[in-house]
């Protein structure tokens, strides 16, 4: 699998992205973010979930244990990387790759620091929801209703500390002026929080 890691010196933690379905690790608006987290000094990896053989066919995209199962491979991966020894390990995920960090991060033996959501899909982590241990960030755009409610209910189920966040007139991308910068900022604050606190 193809990734890109970049650990700031005296990081605080490593961010591993989960992409959405259709996506990739060269996302910009997730390459955006996690800039934003790399000036902030947090570690970051963006990797492929799927290879492009895989991604042809549509029910791997939407496979959510497989997608979980690469990403606890590649988090034992960031775990094995000398510059990332003894950092706490947050999940970035957005549409579908959100279901994936949080069915992963609901492992027992899988210690994830935190959790921030992109109009993310949490509904599709199903019943593995209660059994998230970190604190998680559900943002979601103002103009985005049906992702709002999906995310209002995945909060009730989340019995982790959980916050849901809407930023005001943004679509399902935030691709409005402001949005995905808004996005990055709440992103970084929470990891940052959730860090240093570990």
């Amino acid at each position: 699998m193809t990734g890109d890691l970049v650990i700031p010196d005296a990081a605080q933690g490593v961010v591993v992205f989960v992409h959405g379905s259709g996506s990739s690790r060269l996302s910009p608006r997730n390459r955006y973010v996690a800039e934003v987290l790399n000036r902030a000094g947090l570690g970051t990896l963006l990797f492929d979930l799927l290879t492009p053989e895989e991604e042809a066919d549509r029910a791997n995209v939407f496979d959510i244990p497989l997608l979980a199962g690469r990403l606890l491979e590649r988090t034992a991966w960031v775990r094995g990387q000398e510059a990332a020894a003894g950092l706490p390990i947050g999940y970035f995920g957005a549409s579908t790759g959100a279901a994936a960090a949080l069915w992963a991060a609901a492992e027992p033996d899988n210690e994830i620091t935190a959790i921030v959501s992109r109009g993310g899909r949490p509904d599709l982590a199903g019943g593995r929801l209660a059994a998230v241990r970190a604190p998680t960030l559900l943002i979601v755009g103002g103009r985005d209703p049906i992702v709002v409610d999906l995310n209002e209910e995945a909060q009730r189920h989340l019995r982790a500390d959980t916050r849901l966040t809407v930023v005001p007139g943004a679509t399902h991308l935030f691709e409005e002026p402001g949005a995905l910068e808004s996005v990055a900022e709440h992103a970084r604050d929470w990891f940052a929080t959730h860090f240093s606190g570990s």
